[in-house]
């Protein structure tokens, strides 16, 4: 790998991760606000997509976390696509 490509994936990932950031800011903002009122359709799909990335992220970092995880991962993802959060799928 060149050093252009290492810092086109890490400039990727960190815009993946503010993305992902900004929807779980969102959903804090979303589930107070249901505290008040009754959510409409669309911010119940919101809520929920938000909480669905929640659950798939905790596998990817629990397999990360493993040691060798760092190389079992990307496996993974090849042979699961969807156990990364949305912000993080090409």
């Amino acid at each position: 790998m060149t050093k252009q490509e290492i810092t086109i994936l890490l400039q990727k990932n960190k815009n993946s991760l503010v993305q992902e950031l900004h929807e779980s800011k969102e959903l804090v903002v979303l589930l107070t606000i249901s505290t008040t009122r009754k959510l409409n359709d669309e911010e119940k799909g919101k809520v929920k997509e938000q909480l669905l990335d929640i659950c798939k992220s905790i596998p990817a970092f629990t397999v990360f976390m493993l040691p060798g995880g760092a190389l079992l991962l990307p496996l993974l993802i090849k042979a699961i696509p969807n156990l990364l959060p949305s912000a993080f799928r090409e």
